[in-house]
């Protein structure tokens, strides 16, 4: 199974970003895994919400192949426990889903048309977090489900 984590916009803040690598690389020893940014919309002062949500839908379904596996990252979205997201993980890897892409959306969500084509949604807090938050937060529970998995010691419970 890969795994792709498509997020619109781009982290701007060099630190945050240093830490997403850091699991980044972590993850490559259990999974092949990139992460894909699309490009903010541009002249987003003169478009209404609905607007910027529908080009960045036609962005992000122009990177999704038919045989994805789509999670939109989602506040509405299924929560699960750490152990829950690995269990949840481990059941796609058996039932042979070649790539699962997760979804970060922009600021005001996603467009009707992105979760019509998603396979389910998960939420990773009913709080509100940056998108940039959002990514360092991802790849770490990415990082840490893999080792729940494999049995090793990074999550105690």
């Amino acid at each position: 199974m890969r795994i792709t984590l498509l997020c619109v916009g781009k982290t701007d803040d060099s630190q945050l970003a240093a830490i997403v690598d850091k699991f980044q690389q972590r993850l490559k020893h259990y999974v092949p895994f990139r992460m894909v940014s699309i490009p903010d919309v541009k002249n987003t002062k003169h478009l209404r919400a609905d607007q910027q949500r529908a080009r960045e839908a036609g962005a992000i379904l122009k990177q999704l192949s038919p045989g994805d596996h789509v999670v939109l990252l989602d506040e509405r979205g299924k929560e699960y426990r750490s152990v829950d997201f690995a269990a949840y993980l481990n059941k796609l890897m058996v039932g042979s889903v070649q790539h699962v892409v997760f979804v970060v959306g922009g600021p005001f969500g996603f467009e009707e048309t992105v979760y019509q084509r998603a396979n389910t949604q998960l939420s990773l807090s009913k709080m509100t977090f940056s998108h940039q938050m959002v990514r360092l937060f991802f790849v770490e529970q990415l990082y840490r489900a893999f080792s729940i998995l494999k049995g090793e010691p990074y999550h105690h419970e």
